[in-house]
């Protein structure tokens, strides 16, 4: 670490602490040259895959993108957004633990589909016939009708 009044590259450790929950580290250094003190933080730095859109385009992954496309689909429905925010924690920690560089957008849409499912089915079919791109009722219908027989949505008498 170089001090930032003088350049000097040789600086030591006094005090090391845990911050912001435990994801950040803060030290304070002194320089061995001028002898100033100064603080430093250290976070870890999570890299996460690109998204390989399907026109080919490559784009960073942008969580706030996946967190609005939840929320879209959860709209009115009984969801807290802790559940919302558990989601989305779970998705980013799948993609993470890929360790791919590079991931297909349909992976990503298979893993919210995952979740919803688990969710809240509207919401799930919601999602699943913008993304699935359906073009009548008796698409939806045949999705409703997989979930039934899966056990997940309970028939009306």
């Amino acid at each position: 670490m170089h001090c930032p009044f003088c350049g000097a590259d040789d600086t030591k450790v006094i005090d090391s602490r845990l911050v912001a929950d435990g994801a950040q580290v803060r030290r304070r250094r002194e320089c061995l040259s001028c002898g100033e003190r100064y603080t430093t933080f250290e976070t870890a730095e999570l890299v996460m895959p690109r998204v390989v859109k399907s026109d080919g385009t490559r784009e960073p992954f942008d969580e706030n993108k996946l967190r609005a496309g939840l929320l879209r689909a959860l709209e009115k429905r009984p969801v807290s957004m802790e559940d919302l925010e558990a989601a989305v924690t779970r998705i980013t920690h799948r993609l993470r633990a890929t360790g791919e560089r590079e991931l297909p957008a349909r992976d990503i849409g298979e893993l919210v589909m995952e979740e919803l499912r688990q969710l809240d089915t509207v919401a799930y079919v919601r999602f699943a016939s913008v993304y699935r791109s359906f073009q009548d009722i008796s698409e939806f219908r045949d999705e409703v009708e997989r979930l039934e027989k899966a056990g997940k949505v309970k028939k009306k008498k």
